[in-house]
Parts: structure tokens; C-alpha cells; sequence
């Protein structure tokens, strides 16, 4: 059985892009930067999964973790 393996890639360099104020609107700004808000609270209380050693790793957890729904 082949064995996958995840590799980190190269993050862009965020610097380079364009903002995206123009592209939505203060009211989706606003709901975006809440979730982005959430979001980063949850990592930073330690409520994430992982790192994973292979996908299979990552799945068999998804799948125990639907079953304690």
C-alpha cells in the first residue's frame, strides 16, 4: 500500500496582492473579519485538530468525530 504524504507549501507573499476592500462591501467586510475573528479564537484556545501524519490519520479522525454527533 502506497503511503501519502502531505508537504507544506510556500506561502505567498501577501504584500504583492491586491486589497480586496473594493471587491465587498462594509456590510461583507464586516461578516468576513467576524468569522476571520472566530476563527482565530478557536486556534488560539487550542480547538483544532491535527497536525495529521497522513491523510488516512485525517480521515479516520473525521470519521470518529461524526460518530460522537
Amino acid at each position: 500500500m502506497k503511503r501519502s504524504t502531505m508537504k507544506k507549501t510556500p506561502v505567498a507573499d501577501v504584500s504583492k496582492l491586491s486589497p480586496a476592500d473594493d471587491e465587498y462591501t462594509p456590510a461583507q467586510r464586516r461578516k468576513i473579519d467576524a468569522r476571520l475573528a472566530k476563527a482565530l479564537a478557536e486556534v488560539k484556545a487550542g480547538r483544532v485538530r491535527g497536525p495529521f501524519n497522513s491523510a488516512d490519520e485525517m480521515i479516520a479522525d473525521m470519521k470518529a468525530r461524526l460518530k460522537e454527533r
